[in-house]
């Protein structure tokens, strides 16, 4: 099985943005909105995020959603938002990018390139990420296998980006208790193949906000290298995914053991 990979097993890969390090032997902590709404409200949230000692922020301009009448995101308006905040904070971006159309205006915006999972077979978009400089984490589709996952993350390999994170977010089972279900094996079964580091997304994975702190120490117990998590100062308030999305102090519950437990695994923080 996975024989036909051909990126495979690099010993000490490392991506290195800003000089922060993101690798097996690191954890890397991502939190914000899921979609900007305005400049003085993300300002707001990721300033926090930075007291907090987090150094990635999340936020979505474009969004792919479902109804074509629910919020689409403020597109090139919100990019600007992102990309002065983060000059402002210091602080490391990543948004979504939904259009092969839009890479080299979102690379010149955003640090870290995120492919959601509708678009993780979009072969031309991950041949245009394979182009760039910027990092880009890929998340598994919502039907994909491992091995399926793994073949996209090497269509961007192949084209020249080493630098992929690879995110669990929950794949489409029956269960509908939760948005998805969360494959914690994804986590050990890609470290046995690949070289490539895995996050997980505790916010997608559920959808539920009373579940997203069991499942982040769950991942974090599981040997992943990092969390992507919804936070917002009002969750309730938020345009989209407010049932998914945590406040501070529950961030704050989080983080509380993250050290103690990543370092079961000889991980530092990011």
């Amino acid at each position: 099985m996975f024989d036909n990979l051909k990126h495979q097993k690099l010993k000490d890969f490392e991506i290195n943005i800003k000089d922060i390090i993101i690798s097996r032997d690191t954890f890397t902590l991502i939190a914000g909105p899921c979609t900007v709404e305005n400049y003085e409200d993300l300002l707001s949230i990721v300033s926090q995020l930075k007291k907090m000692g987090i150094k990635f922020f999340r936020g979505g301009a474009y969004k792919m959603r479902t109804s074509p009448y629910d919020f689409q995101g403020l597109e090139r308006k919100g990019l600007e938002y992102l990309k002065k905040v983060s000059d402002k904070t210091g602080m490391i971006s990543v948004s979504e990018i939904v259009s092969s159309e839009d890479v080299k205006i979102i690379a010149e915006h955003i640090d870290i390139l995120q492919v959601g999972t509708r678009n993780m077979n979009n072969y031309r978009l991950l041949h245009k990420l394979g182009k760039i400089t910027n990092p880009v984490i890929l998340k598994r589709g919502m039907s994909s296998t491992i091995e399926e996952w793994l073949f996209a993350a090497e269509h961007i390999l192949e084209a020249g980006n080493p630098d992929v994170i690879l995110c669990e977010r929950g794949i489409r089972t029956f269960e509908t208790y939760t948005r998805n279900t969360l494959d914690i094996s994804a986590i050990p079964a890609v470290k046995s193949v690949s070289h490539l580091p895995v996050i997980i997304d505790p916010s997608h994975s559920s959808g539920r906000r009373d579940m997203i702190k069991s499942l982040s120490w769950a991942a974090m117990a599981a040997g992943a290298d990092g969390l992507m998590i919804e936070t917002h100062f009002s969750p309730d308030s938020t345009i989209c995914d407010s049932e998914q999305t945590i406040d501070f102090t529950m961030l704050a519950e989080i983080i509380q053991p993250m050290e103690k437990i990543i370092s079961l695994w000889g991980k530092k923080l990011g």
